[in-house]
């Protein structure tokens, strides 16, 4: 860095110091004149991070929001000794042993040991002098797994945001960098970071009885009374590279029911990828020889790790989740046994996960044309109104919700079922389960395109269309209770 561009920061962190400096022996009293605001702020943090782990916040000002999250180990960072010192006051070590709080600034935490499950970055992106500079700083201390989350102003309300301050009603903050959302995501992917999310909050930011609870669950959820909203937040992920060496394992899970005429195709055609490919078949409770013939083939196949697992006999998702309850290996599979998604189409849902492109693949049956008895017109139609509810409730682009393909890191698994017990255990095929999870714990979903081709062998199972459709609005009530309001 020149000396030159060196000066300039350290002219804007020297002017910030002293605002804050100056502010410090009224900063607390915001926290109680304004604290209907503060506490919505910290039920969005909460919600954008429900398993915090270890915390890092930049900006943190008085340590309010590492407080709330409760983490497992909580640092707070901050330009101002003043406001660091303050905030050590407001959470002594004697009652808050996790938190601690240093004074650095965001260009500064290269002297910091990552890396952190979590980095909060909370109306702090405004007062950064350089943003591509800090966001590389934050990229170097995170983990495959670290969420970076950025709260700020919204920058429609620019204008009145800086009239509330000249009127005395909001701190008069040393806001620099008005961001839209856009600019914001572009110097983060020049940072080595990726979105994930984006969203809007809290439109009244004083309590009124009964209204502002009203207003603030539902303006920021629709396209034109959002912009309204004070706060604009985003959810991201670093960059990683591609995972080469040593190749990830596979496990592919098939859950069947009568499903015999289907067994040794799909062993046959099942591909090897990875250093390992398992498959388990999950016999549901069938009524034909869907088990004999797996044995069967377990024997003629003695060369391929292939398994059989018993379900429960309650449909595909408990079938998944006991067949991978047996899982061993680090990538988790989901294949329908009807083959009407491809087998050979799995080494691209594997590239596309270990590739760092999504965390969560999940497969789309609506984009090539399909065969014309491989799916209903009701149930194509069904397909695209749930895409559509659904991606406007996980706030990522999903076009298609029922393809029976999904793959995920297993190390991200017991999200997806932490996420199933948080939604009510309601979903009997287990897709809603995986999509839930992802949204819920800011995995990034990415949609592979998949041929979709009729039935080889059997019936279908998806007949009850009215009382499915149900099910899924009844999911669809408990996303929009959790994730958006």
């Amino acid at each position: 860095m020149s000396d030159e561009k060196q000066r300039y920061i350290h002219q804007r962190e020297a002017s910030i110091r002293d605002y804050y400096r100056r502010l410090a022996p009224d900063y607390a009293q915001w926290l109680t004149r304004r604290g209907y605001y503060y506490a919505c702020k910290s039920d969005l943090l909460r919600r954008l991070v429900p398993s915090p782990g270890r915390v890092l916040e930049i900006g943190c000002g008085l340590g309010q929001n590492l407080a709330a999250l409760a983490p497992e180990y909580g640092l707070g960072v901050d330009l101002s000794p003043e406001t660091v010192e303050a905030a050590r006051h407001l959470h002594p070590a004697s009652e808050y042993p996790h938190l601690e709080f240093r004074c650095l600034s965001a260009l500064d935490c290269t002297q910091i040991e990552g890396p952190f499950d979590t980095i909060l970055l909370v109306n702090s992106t405004t007062e950064i002098a350089d943003l591509v500079r800090a966001f590389e700083v934050i990229r170097g201390l995170c983990g495959p797994q670290t969420r970076i989350v950025q709260v700020s102003y919204n920058y429609f309300l620019a204008p009145l945001l800086k009239l509330a301050a000249r009127l005395g009603l909001a701190p008069n903050h040393p806001v620099q960098n008005w961001l839209t959302g856009q600019d914001l995501a572009h110097i983060a992917d020049l940072g080595g970071l990726d979105e994930v999310r984006r969203g809007y909050a809290l439109v009244m930011p004083l309590y009124v009885p009964g209204l502002s609870a009203f207003i603030n669950r539902f303006f920021p959820l629709f396209p034109l009374t959002r912009y309204a909203s004070i706060l604009y937040y985003t959810v991201m992920r670093p960059v990683l590279p591609p995972v080469r060496e040593p190749q990830p394992s596979v496990t592919v899970c098939v859950p069947c029911k009568n499903e015999e005429g289907n067994i040794e195709g799909l062993v046959q055609r099942i591909p090897v990828m990875g250093s390992a490919t398992e498959i388990i078949f999950v016999d549901d409770c069938s009524t034909d020889t869907t088990a004999a013939e797996i044995r069967k083939q377990i024997d003629l196949h003695s060369e391929r790790n292939i398994r059989m697992v018993p379900g429960p006999g309650q449909g595909k998702g408990a079938a998944c989740r006991a067949g991978f309850a047996e899982a061993k290996n680090d990538i988790l599979m989901i294949l329908d046994a009807d083959m009407t998604v491809m087998p050979e189409d799995l080494p691209g849902f594997y590239e596309a996960l270990t590739s760092g492109k999504g965390e969560m693949i999940n497969g789309s049956r609506l984009v090539y044309p399909m065969e014309e008895q491989a799916m209903r017109f009701l149930n194509v139609l069904g397909n695209k109104m749930f895409a559509a509810l659904f991606s406007f409730l996980l706030s990522q682009p999903i076009k298609d919700t029922l393809c029976g393909t999904k793959v995920c890191w297993r190390r991200d698994y017991h999200k997806l079922l932490e996420a199933r017990e948080h939604f009510g255990g309601i979903d009997r095929w287990g897709d809603y389960d995986w999509l839930f999870g992802a949204a819920r714990h800011n995995l990034k979903i990415v949609e592979y395109p998949v041929l979709y081709r009729e039935r080889a062998s059997g019936e279908t199972k998806m007949t009850k269309r009215m009382h499915n459709a149900l099910i899924m609005l009844r999911m669809c009530w408990a996303a929009f209770r959790r994730l958006r309001t």
